[in-house]
């Protein structure tokens, strides 16, 4: 199959020819013959599965050149996303002249509205700003032919159904629709009843969880130990670049403020920041001038970096497939990863559905404490002094005997403290067994 096939002119293959972009993907295989017919489609297809060109290529192919009006909208869950979407954009609209823009929040929006007095055929953004243009009246969808929902689950995820809601009331019902979407939650079907029409549902198959380079460890810890165990298994891998999840804005922000002040080059990434600032952030992760970068999930969709050699997942991710999705941020073009997971016991369950989804039990790791030293030092004593009671014996041979126990007792537990203070890269497993931290890519 190639692009011809499927409808597309010879204008937009040669622009896809430019990036070697030859051969269809299942999921465009698929949705574009559907869209240039001009059908609503629903389609359920994993971010990274080239559904950005699924729907923009039949969108430039459909678009009038000569209508100076607002065509086409996608509307995306974050600022990366819409950010990503409209470079994928240009490159066509270098074969193809189309004026685009791009709107979300954190920019400034009188350069916005001074853009939308222009005539822009295509409008890509978040629902806050969107919906922040309707009600200013600063742009007009009156002519709209297509509107794409982009990344669904993650949108209504995170609390933004009222504002699809409001934005959907103020555009034309005779509309082309395409919603695409990871997962089909009941809330996407909800959404797809009340404003798709007669919709061809797609299911692109499933990228095969392929995690052979990467290495991975759940590290077993509390709540008042986390944090602890976490720079104990950066220290023993000193990880070239790295990404650690978290669960919440709060929570990233204050992961990183506690490496920041332990001293490692870090940054973090979350809804919060401000778009100059996000972009910033992302610029010196990509260039190495950022070690460490603290992220959402949310946040971090879209983010492609090459060279990341560790992942850590402070936080479990809210489902299965999420822990692929961050995992697979490191052990990519050939190279070796290695990830880590913390544990606390509430986490158990949650983990073990994890386990089921990737078909792979995750080997654990318990990082050795000062007070397991110190309890293995007490515990000794005490057993030397209860054989010492039920054994009499002269004073003076007690005391000798005794000291020479102590002597060997010491000398013992400096053994055993020279093994641990030596011990760059080895954590103790929870089955009592030790158990190199491997940096290389083969599964255990």
């Amino acid at each position: 199959m190639n692009f011809y096939k499927l409808g597309l002119k010879s204008d937009l293959v040669f622009a896809l020819g430019l990036q070697n972009i030859i051969t269809p993907t299942p999921i465009q295989s698929l949705s574009i013959p559907h869209v240039l017919m001009d059908k609503d489609i629903i389609a359920e297809a994993q971010t990274g599965t080239g559904k950005t060109l699924a729907f923009l290529l039949p969108i430039f192919q459909n678009m009038n050149e000569s209508d100076p009006n607002i065509q086409a909208l996608v509307i995306t869950p974050t600022r990366e996303l819409a950010l990503q979407i409209t470079e994928v954009a240009r490159s066509l609209a270098e074969i193809r002249p189309l004026n685009i823009l791009t709107v979300y929040g954190g920019q400034d929006i009188n350069a916005q509205l001074h853009k939308l007095e222009g005539n822009i055929q295509l409008v890509i953004g978040t629902p806050g700003r969107i919906l922040d243009h309707l009600r200013r009246g600063s742009i007009n969808f009156n002519h709209l032919n297509t509107l794409v929902v982009d990344e669904a689950d993650q949108m209504f995820h995170i609390g933004f159904k009222k504002e699809m809601d409001d934005i959907l009331t103020q555009l034309p019902q005779e509309r082309q629709t395409l919603c695409f979407s990871a997962t089909l939650s009941h809330t996407v079907d909800s959404f797809a009843d009340a404003y798709l029409i007669d919709p061809v549902h797609i299911k692109a198959p499933k990228k095969q969880i392929t995690l052979e380079n990467i290495v991975q460890f759940a590290v077993d810890t509390s709540g008042r130990r986390k944090f602890g165990d976490f720079l104990k298994i950066i220290e023993q891998n000193y990880p070239q670049k790295a990404i650690i999840f978290c669960r919440s804005r709060l929570g990233t922000q204050s992961l990183y403020e506690d490496m920041l002040e332990a001293g490692y080059n870090v940054e973090a990434i979350h809804g919060a920041l401000t778009q100059a600032k996000r972009e910033h952030v992302m610029k010196a992760f990509k260039e190495n001038k950022i070690k460490y970068l603290v992220a959402t999930d949310v946040a971090a969709r879209g983010i492609d970096v090459e060279g990341v050699t560790h992942v850590f997942n402070y936080n479990l991710p809210d489902d299965p497939e999420n822990y692929v999705h961050r995992i697979g941020r490191t052990g990519r073009a050939g190279q070796n990863g290695v990830a880590y997971t913390m544990l606390t016991l509430k986490d158990a369950k949650r983990f073990e559905a994890i386990e089921d989804f990737i078909g792979m039990t995750v080997d654990r790791l318990t990082m050795p404490q000062e007070s397991d030293k110190k309890d293995s030092s007490k515990t000794h004593s005490s057993h030397e002094n209860r054989k010492n009671v039920n054994t009499p014996k002269s004073k003076t041979s007690n005391r000798s005997k005794d000291s020479n126990k102590n002597k060997g007792s010491r000398n013992k537990e400096k053994s055993k403290s020279g093994k641990h203070s030596t011990h760059k890269s080895t954590a103790k497993r929870s089955d009592g067994r030790k158990s190199k931290s491997r940096t290389s890519g083969k599964r255990r």
